[in-house]
């Protein structure tokens, strides 16, 4: 019989099981409702997501946005069997891009894309983000599953995110006023974070070392689970600080391009940041990396945060109290270096000291 004559063909047969979709969606409605905030209290289903901004205490808000993904750590995710992380990742990566603008992170959307649906799969992945959610305080209003064979092989998938936050108008950052000797402050990483795992894989190669044996750097753990420890969400604890104290003039999220390319961004042309990076306190996973790949410590800084995930720019007659107030919110907080005029050569950074890699 010809194909032509073929009849009742279904999604299925096509590789789409609508039902996985479904119990998936029944899986993680649970997870979605725990993430309420004021401002949010619908449920998912609808054809978009609401939010309330009156009902969030704003009275004349600035919208800010973000949107990012987890990159190639998604493929330690999926080597390793490990899936309840990374979506902490994904909404780390969007909603620290909010705060560093001063904004409240109000609500975040998430696209899951994969191959072949697993419904405990992408209900664990799920749960990572409502925990990501929930730690930066903002609501899971939506999302979108996509399930598409052929585009993606195996286990792959893939993971995209989107934040909106909001902050009174007049209240954004970096403020107007950075000058020549504020100190720059920097908040401890939880690891690697989710940028740099492109060359981080390539280094595990090298080792020879499976996901699954004892990590080099981290008693306790397996290498997969070491290296999926998550980007660590700094919200609560910079909107604390940011509002007990009304110091902080400049914060920036330091991820892909590391310190040469993000503290830059947040500052007037005609001044540079100038740190010591013998006073950061170096994660083993990074001296790790750099020994077992042989990577310089210039590459280093460019590429990963080397344990600072977060720099704060204040006056220095406002140091011990922004400190103070972020040390009782759990921050690790390094004293780096300070504002400095810029060179002819534009350099946005200069380094004094050495890494302890």
């Amino acid at each position: 019989m010809s194909q032509s004559g073929k009849n009742g063909l279904t999604y299925s047969d096509a590789g789409v099981d609508i039902d996985a979709g479904n119990l998936m969606v029944e899986k993680i409605k649970p997870l979605v409702r725990s993430t309420r905030r004021a401002g949010a209290d619908g449920e998912i289903g609808g054809f978009g997501g609401l939010f309330d901004l009156k009902a969030a205490g704003f009275t004349d808000p600035v919208l800010v946005a973000a949107n990012d993904g987890v990159g190639t750590k998604l493929k330690i995710a999926i080597d390793a069997g490990i899936h309840d992380t990374v979506g902490i990742d994904l909404v780390a990566m969007c909603v620290n891009d909010l705060v560093v603008q001063g904004a409240e992170p109000l609500f975040f959307l998430d696209y899951f894309a994969t191959g072949k649906l697993d419904p405990d799969q992408g209900a664990a992945i799920v749960g990572g983000i409502a925990a990501g959610c929930l730690e930066a305080g903002c609501a899971l209003i939506g999302g979108e599953t996509a399930e598409m064979p052929g585009m993606y092989k195996g286990g792959d998938y893939d993971l995209a995110g989107f934040a909106v936050g909001a902050a009174e108008r007049g209240q954004l950052l970096p403020a107007s006023d950075i000058s020549e000797g504020d100190v720059i402050l920097g908040l401890a990483s939880s690891g690697v974070h989710s940028n740099g795992f492109s060359l981080v894989r390539k280094i595990v190669e090298i080792s020879g070392l499976a996901w699954d044996v004892p990590a080099p750097f981290r008693n306790g753990m397996t290498l997969g689970q070491a290296l999926l420890t998550p980007t660590r969400i700094y919200v609560k604890q910079l909107l604390s600080a940011i509002r007990a104290t009304h110091a902080v003039k400049a914060l920036a999220h330091i991820t892909g391009g590391g310190f040469p390319e993000n503290i830059p961004r947040v500052l007037p042309k005609h001044l540079a940041a100038e740190i010591d990076l013998a006073a950061i306190a170096v994660p083993p996973v990074f001296s790790w990396l750099a020994k077992t790949g042989g990577v310089a410590q210039n590459e280093m800084l460019r590429t990963f945060n080397c344990g600072v995930g977060m720099i704060v720019v204040v006056a220095a007659a406002d140091v011990a109290a922004v400190t103070a107030a972020l040390e009782a919110e759990g921050e690790t907080v390094m004293k780096l270096g300070r504002m400095v005029a810029r060179n002819e050569d534009g350099a946005g950074t200069i380094y004094q000291g050495k890494l302890a890699l």
